[in-house]
């Protein structure tokens, strides 16, 4: 006669099936968020379009930003739809949507500007099932595991996040270069069996449904709202009337103000209706209002760091060390990975440790560590020794591990079962939205700061080498927007700008060799870049501390 196993081993193995379900879940997610833009060279030369062309930087942008810009829209929405109607069916929908996507993805029949659309609208669909996983997954985690287990869950969960950002760069540069339809197949294996194994295996808890009215003019304002002013940062990158960046461009103005306005207005409505998209009421839990005020703030500190630190290496830092431009965005891959080893490290190890000493120290503590390292990268060279630039991201790599799965448990742990799925998707709205506009805040300081100092560089330099005074002042006129992504894309900056005038060669062959060489540009670029490189570090740095007094405010949460 067969003897099933006692309910408790029956609990403790759905809960390791939750958590390596979700697990996959949120690395896949993560990882195609950094996969595609290291992977952008390659997918826009297989779809025959130059992404660094003035009429064709929109496409650029919104490669990048668009699925973003999804994930902070609808995981807010797509929690609450999961406290409906059930978390495990609209995780498992996710999963699906998710996976068929990426299929679509790498079926692109079309080229140029087409191609392009092809590729940004099933991005967006890609992202709408990704935010179903995200929306979710945390509010399943706590479900399934009790109190006392849950910081390690849910910190086992985040630096799989965080691992498949990271990852993803890597990934990305090695099967770019087999074949640019590679990124996207990549999911395809993963999608399938995770989508099998998680209708088969999860289920809902009891009570696990809350039915109740959708509360569509919340939904409408949120969504519009944000994404109002989401599209409004996106163009704000974009150069436009002879001015570097678009924030003198009245649309973009227009727009951020309408995205402001309906935010108002969302607010107004959710304190009005009977039963909410988000019941304002939980932000007066101080544990859940605190936590998402350090997740917002630390959001905004690390999310454009990525590319900072991309750019800086891509830019500057490789070429000066001997490599070419068209190996810089794999090589700045590999070199970011202490930064991932150090998330690695501290996350579990810091949500193990909060399930038994409080989350509020260990938060707390690794935000202030993690705004230290920002004072660290602040004094170093701009070309700097990489032992020490490796020892200060690894660091600031743990301070964020320490921060993230105490956060997330504290949050998570703060509001009832019934609110558990909108609880996930505010905190992710705020971790999204926070990167997003980190990116957009960031990339305008470093342009900004670019603009004023790079032209005259840029002109003089190139008169130096003999390009004619004319055309030496109309390429350092140029938006610095396309010269920091084509250092993003392994494309030698001078010789993309040049070369179309013909310039470049009817220039002495030493002259075009120290012109397209690998020094030439970082050099020039080095002094500009670090002024730049400045005020992106003391914001962050002060966005950190802002980050680690929210959190010391949670109250104590054992």
């Amino acid at each position: 006669m067969q003897v099933s196993a006692p309910p408790a081993a029956k609990a403790d193995r759905y809960r390791w099936v939750v958590l390596t379900n979700t697990t996959a879940a949120v690395f896949m997610s993560a990882l195609d968020g950094s996969i595609v833009i290291i992977s952008l060279p390659a997918i826009f030369r297989g779809i025959h379009l130059d992404p660094l062309a003035p009429s064709n930087i929109g496409y650029l942008l919104w490669m990048i930003m668009g699925y973003r810009l999804v994930q902070s829209v609808l995981v807010v929405s797509l929690g609450r739809l999961g406290d409906m109607f059930g978390r495990v069916k609209i995780y498992n929908f996710g999963f699906t949507v998710f996976t068929i996507a990426s299929i679509l993805l790498s079926f692109d029949p079309f080229a140029g500007g087409r191609a392009a659309l092809w590729l940004i609208g099933w991005r967006v669909l890609q992202a709408a099932g990704g935010s179903m996983l995200t929306a979710n997954s945390a509010a399943i985690l706590t479900d399934a595991f009790p109190a006392e287990r849950r910081g390690f869950a849910l910190g086992f969960n985040q630096v799989a996040a965080l691992a498949g950002q990271f990852i993803g760069l890597v990934a990305g540069g090695l099967l770019a270069a087999w074949d640019w339809r590679a990124v996207f197949w990549v999911n395809v294996p993963v999608g399938i069996f995770g989508t099998i194994w998680a209708y088969r295996k999860l289920r809902e808890p009891a009570g696990g449904r809350h039915p109740g009215r959708i509360d569509w003019w919340g939904n409408l304002t949120f969504a519009i709202g944000l994404s109002a002013i989401l599209v409004a940062i996106t163009m704000g990158l974009q150069p436009h009337g002879g001015h570097p960046t678009g924030w003198q461009n009245p649309v973009v103005l227009i727009i951020l103000a309408a995205g402001v306005l309906l935010l108002v207005a969302f607010v107004v409505v959710e304190s009005r209706v009977v039963e909410p998209m988000v019941a304002l009421a939980l932000f007066r839990n101080r544990a859940f209002a605190a936590g998402n005020a350090a997740t917002l703030a630390s959001s905004l500190a690390q999310g454009g760091l990525q590319f900072i630190l991309i750019i800086w290496l891509q830019g500057i830092w490789l070429p000066l060390h001997g490599y070419d431009y068209d190996q810089t965005p794999l090589w700045a891959g590999i070199f970011l990975l202490p930064l991932t080893v150090g998330f690695l490290l501290s996350g579990p190890l810091a949500g193990t440790m909060s399930d038994r000493f409080g989350t509020r120290g260990i938060a707390t503590s690794g935000m202030l560590l993690f705004g230290a390292t920002f004072v660290g990268l602040l004094l170093l060279p701009i070309d700097f020794p990489y032992w020490a630039f490796a020892l200060l991201i690894a660091v600031n790599g743990i301070g964020s591990g320490m921060f993230s799965a105490p956060n997330t448990s504290a949050i998570m742990s703060s509001v009832p079962s019934a609110q558990r799925g909108v609880a996930s998707g505010m905190r992710a709205t705020f971790q999204n939205s926070g990167t997003a506009l980190s990116i957009g805040v960031f990339f305008s300081l470093m342009v900004a700061g670019l603009s004023a100092r790079l032209p005259a560089a840029m002109s003089s330099g190139l008169i130096q080498q003999g390009v004619p005074a004319g055309v030496a002042h109309d390429v350092g006129a140029l938006p610095p927007v396309a010269t920091l992504f084509s250092a993003v894309l392994g494309v030698n900056p001078l010789e993309h700008l040049l070369a179309p005038s013909g310039m470049l060669a009817a220039l002495p062959a030493a002259n075009q060799q120290t012109l397209t060489g690998r020094e030439f540009f970082p050099h020039l670029i080095a002094a500009p870049f670090e002024h730049g490189l400045a005020v992106v570090f003391v914001a962050s740095a002060i966005l950190a501390v802002l980050a680690a007094v929210a959190s010391s405010l949670r109250g104590s949460t054992r």
